[in-house]
């Protein structure tokens, strides 16, 4: 062997020995759960009853969904009255997260195009979402057999005025009533969930928001025929771009429900919350039945969906097509407090140890012997 050969044995052999004196430098295992899932959890605060009572005349009941408007620091509560007890509308109020104690300030009467307050049987407001140009939107579940269409609507948050319609997908659209429909939202199962993405907290001067809103459970058209009662129900749920022309869909997804507890009389997403840019959203899953109310809040990811867009009917075998993904944040069942119907959440003002609030309540019905329940929660590990 040459000089120089043994000159760069000597040279791996000294390289060798230095590296078994140096500490394993191992990277850390991360799952695949782990890199979908944001790092957060829930701390429960505390529960809140709003006593019945009326305002300016209105009963303040039926509080299907609630939006927290940073720049004011307020909430407002949409009642889902379709212009029966009081003209459909939505309520101001002014939350202490600290007492809490809850403080009803104004009631806003949404108007429709035609400049008139919504009549009875033209409206089922079920979900609502705050922009950064004084506007909210507020979606119409949609009632088979009715007038009432599914629809997402935008209002003047001041004044109540109409603003504009987003399109609505004809599959959306009812078809006919019970045994007969073959396509549309079901009975009671329509446009229930409705979030827009964090934006700031001054208006976007024209840059385009990101609107989500989802099915409370199938289509008539999804519908498993070889599933049992509610199980294995795949809500839609659709993306649009608001802003720039006219409003469009982006992509459209399919959200998994989990099974209904024992005894449930119905189950459904009763609401979704974007809680962050990136494709994080808390949702909320109610139940009643035999045995009362019980609730799950998932967290869920929609960057690995399959778009759904092209595919007529959710029945039977999905291989090939990825649903939502979600991870159960916390089943509120074990709080060890009496749930009432909850269907609105909503992120809140951050708390005195710097997280997140968030906030739920429930929808009382109109029934003298259910309640309009708040509950406070601390969000953990919410970097924005």
């Amino acid at each position: 062997m040459s000089g120089k050969g043994k000159y760069l044995l000597w040279l791996l052999a000294i390289a060798i020995a230095l590296s078994s004196l140096l500490p394993r430098c191992e990277l850390p295992q991360v799952s695949a759960e782990e890199r979908i899932f944001l790092g957060i959890s829930l701390e429960f605060l505390g529960s809140y009853e709003l006593p019945k009572t009326n305002f300016a005349d209105t009963p303040v009941s039926g509080i299907s969904a609630i939006a927290y408007d940073r720049r004011l620091d307020r909430i407002y509560a949409l009642s889902d009255d379709r212009s029966e007890g009081a003209p459909a509308r939505f309520y101001t109020l002014r939350l202490d997260p600290e007492k809490p104690d809850i403080e009803i300030e104004k009631v806003t009467f949404p108007i429709g195009p035609d400049g008139n307050y919504y009549p009875w049987g033209a409206i089922d407001p079920e979900g609502i979402t705050i922009t950064p140009d004084k506007t909210i939107f507020i979606s119409t579940e949609g009632i088979a057999g009715t007038d009432i269409a599914p629809a997402v609507e935008e209002f003047d948050i001041q004044t109540g005025r109409w603003q504009r319609r987003l399109p609505i997908p004809k599959r959306y659209i009812p078809d006919g009533v019970g045994d007969k429909q073959q396509q549309g939202v079901q009975e009671n199962r329509g446009f229930e969930a409705l979030t827009i993405n964090p934006t700031g907290t001054v208006p976007s001067a024209g840059e385009p928001l990101r609107l989500f809103v989802a099915t409370e459970s199938a289509l008539a058209q999804d519908r498993d025929p070889d599933a049992v009662g509610m199980v294995n129900a795949r809500s839609r749920w659709l993306h649009y771009l608001v802003g720039y022309g006219r409003p469009q869909v982006l992509s459209e997804h399919f959200y998994l429900l989990d099974p209904p507890p024992p005894g449930a009389l119905f189950h459904g997403l009763a609401e979704i919350v974007a809680i962050d840019r990136g494709g994080h959203f808390l949702s909320l899953e109610r139940s009643f039945g035999f045995l009362g109310f019980s609730a799950k809040i998932f967290q869920v990811a929609t960057g690995a969906a399959s778009d759904i867009s092209g595919v007529t009917s959710l029945k039977g075998d999905l291989t090939g097509l990825n649903p939502i993904r979600k991870q159960l944040l916390l089943d509120l069942n074990t709080l060890g407090i009496t749930l009432d119907n909850l269907e609105g959440m909503t992120l809140g003002p951050r708390l005195p140890d710097g997280s997140k609030s968030l906030i739920l309540v429930s929808d009382d019905n109109f029934r003298d012997d259910q309640v309009t329940q708040f509950l406070l929660f601390s969000l953990q590990g919410l970097k924005n």
